[in-house]
């Protein structure tokens, strides 16, 4: 009995994915009215917001890579770099992208760093866990004056990500670190640091130079390269939306949400958390966009829960995103476990940070 048992469960294991697959197909059918729902929904928030808000800047992120901006940014900003995160000055490049952009941009710069061998493994995994963030166009104009109404809280929120991330990435400097192999004082980088730069200024500013030089002759060509890489992202995102929109949508449908919220609730009430928000927090660890839009909508007193648990969700940045950086990284030999503990940690300390400004400054305590 006991050996038929075990070998059901190897079966299980080994077939988990087509099980999964078939369900999902099978909840397709059985709730199709509310799928379809679902689907339109789904496409018109990647149409009216992803869309505009991303597309422009995928295109000018894939422009500017084929310039030599990301060897100035090495130059100038690897004594910043290099002792706080310990990434080269090229990562600058990286940051500050995934912090203007969104997702997944952040992912796609450091896996197009790996495949151009611009930074090591380790320091493209570094990356990986602080610069895959949400831009300001949706945090502070969809998430805090669309679906809050508040600019503040936008502000708010924008403020404390970009501060999680930073400090993510500090922490994160420790990853893959090669204590033999490094300085274990501090000083010591900065005295040798004026020679090794030099070498690798000139080193990196040859192949910048020679790779990455536009010509009038090819800009045409490089212009339809960039749009065809950023319409390629823009439809992977849209997809994990619609999937994503479908398997929310089989949730509530099957009553499994409800399932959830009744075992999640002894929890939520022992911390003395409105129940309603385990349904819209369930939700945003999926999928970003609604799961927001859901924690936003619930009507409470005190609206600093809705921010503070807002913050969390917009840190972690939800399944969704999370394989959407897994399909990036795949043609390269970066692990996704670095990302996936960096936005968890960033979801909570965001949250952290977000609770700790509310009652810092009486302004940003919007509670009734």
């Amino acid at each position: 009995m006991f050996s038929k048992c075990h070998f059901l469960v190897i079966k299980i294991k080994k077939n988990i994915f087509a099980i999964l697959f078939l369900l999902f197909s099978a909840s397709l059918l059985i709730f199709a009215n509310n799928n379809l729902l679902a689907v339109k929904s789904g496409l018109t928030l990647w149409a009216t917001s992803v869309v505009p808000t991303l597309f422009p800047f995928f295109v000018a992120t894939e422009l500017l890579m084929h310039t030599n901006i990301i060897y100035y940014f090495g130059k100038l900003l690897n004594k910043f770099m290099k002792p706080i995160f310990n990434i080269r000055g090229e990562g600058a490049f990286c940051f500050i992208m995934g912090l203007i952009s969104g997702y997944p941009i952040g992912a796609k710069i450091a896996s197009h760093f790996r495949k151009e061998n611009i930074c090591t493994k380790a320091e493209c995994e570094r990356l990986l866990s602080f610069t895959n963030n949400s831009g300001p166009l949706f945090i502070i104009g969809t998430v805090g004056i669309s679906m809050f109404g508040n600019t503040s809280i936008g502000l708010l929120l924008f403020c404390t990500h970009i501060l999680a991330s930073f400090i993510v990435g500090f922490i994160f400097r420790f990853w893959k670190y090669d204590y033999k192999k490094s300085n274990s004082i501090l000083s010591n980088f900065f005295k040798k640091s004026k020679n090794l730069n030099r070498n690798i200024e000139d080193t990196n500013f040859n192949k910048y130079n020679d790779n990455n030089f536009i010509k009038i002759s090819n800009l045409g060509s490089i212009i339809a390269e960039s749009i065809t890489n950023s319409t390629s992202t823009i439809l992977m995102i849209g997809g994990f939306i619609i999937i994503f929109s479908s398997i929310i949508s089989i949730f509530k449908a099957s009553g499994l949400l409800n399932i959830i919220t009744v075992i999640f609730s002894p929890i939520f009430n022992f911390f003395e958390i409105n129940t309603s928000f385990i349904s819209p927090i369930f939700t945003g660890l999926l999928e970003v966009t609604n799961g927001l839009s859901l924690i936003a909508s619930v009507k409470i007193k005190a609206i600093s829960i809705n921010i503070i648990l807002a913050s969390f969700v917009l840190g972690f940045g939800g399944l969704s995103v999370l394989l959407q950086v897994w399909s990036v990284i795949s043609k390269t030999d970066l692990s996704i476990k670095p990302y996936f503990y960096g936005k968890l940690l960033q979801g909570l300390i965001a949250s952290i940070l977000t609770c700790i400004f509310i009652n810092i400054f009486p302004f940003l305590n919007l509670d009734l």
